[in-house]
């Protein structure tokens, strides 16, 4: 079942999805990440953790835009993961959005997939 994420539909620029799939929490950022929409993401994702379910699956095949704001997101949510015993993979990344995390470094500290498909079954 889907979730949708409160707020989401009224700030238009990004749209957040979460589910539950086997173990992990799946959450899809569709849209721009960045200043303005970043609770829309960081909600999820903290209400998943505080519910215990610490492998986080974000799929960002529709994420067009994410600057440093939103990267924070990410990373807050690792740390919160990796805490927890769990961790957070990211899936499907467009290349504007793998080219921030390249330069930054922060590829190296998250688990990267090709796909949605590939990061569920790893």
């Amino acid at each position: 079942m889907d979730r949708q994420t409160a707020d989401s539909t009224n700030r238009g620029r990004l749209q957040v999805t979460a589910r539950t799939e086997g173990r992990s929490e799946v959450v899809t950022a569709a849209g721009e990440l960045d200043h303005h929409t970043a609770d829309l993401l960081r909600v999820p994702l903290d209400e998943a953790l505080e519910q215990g379910r610490s492998r986080l699956v974000i799929d960002c095949s529709r994420l067009e835009f994410c600057d440093s704001t939103g990267l924070n997101v990410l990373l807050g949510a690792r740390l919160k993961a990796d805490a927890a015993g769990g961790g957070v993979h990211l899936a499907g990344m467009l290349p504007v959005v793998a080219r921030v995390f390249e330069i930054t470094g922060a590829d190296a500290v998250f688990t990267v997939h090709e796909s949605l498909e590939e990061a569920l079954a790893d």
